[in-house]
């Protein structure tokens, strides 16, 4: 495969995995009661959902390219 081959397969399972997938709507950032902010679940869901996406669009690549 070339390498416009690549970065075109790639390209199309990255936007067709996240397009498969159903991304969180809402994200919660806490405040404790001194005013301390925590975004760790804001990060975790965010990190989760971009964990999904990877993981199927990099399944899919590899089975393309080892195809041919």
């Amino acid at each position: 495969m070339t390498e416009q081959e690549i970065e075109k397969l790639v390209q199309e399972k990255l936007d067709e995995a996240y397009k498969a997938e159903d991304h969180p709507k809402k994200f919660f950032i806490t405040e404790n009661g001194r005013g301390v902010t925590d975004g760790g679940d804001l990060y975790n869901a965010l990190l989760s959902d971009m964990m999904r996406i990877s993981q199927k669009a990099l399944t899919e690549i590899l089975k393309e390219a080892l195809k041919k």
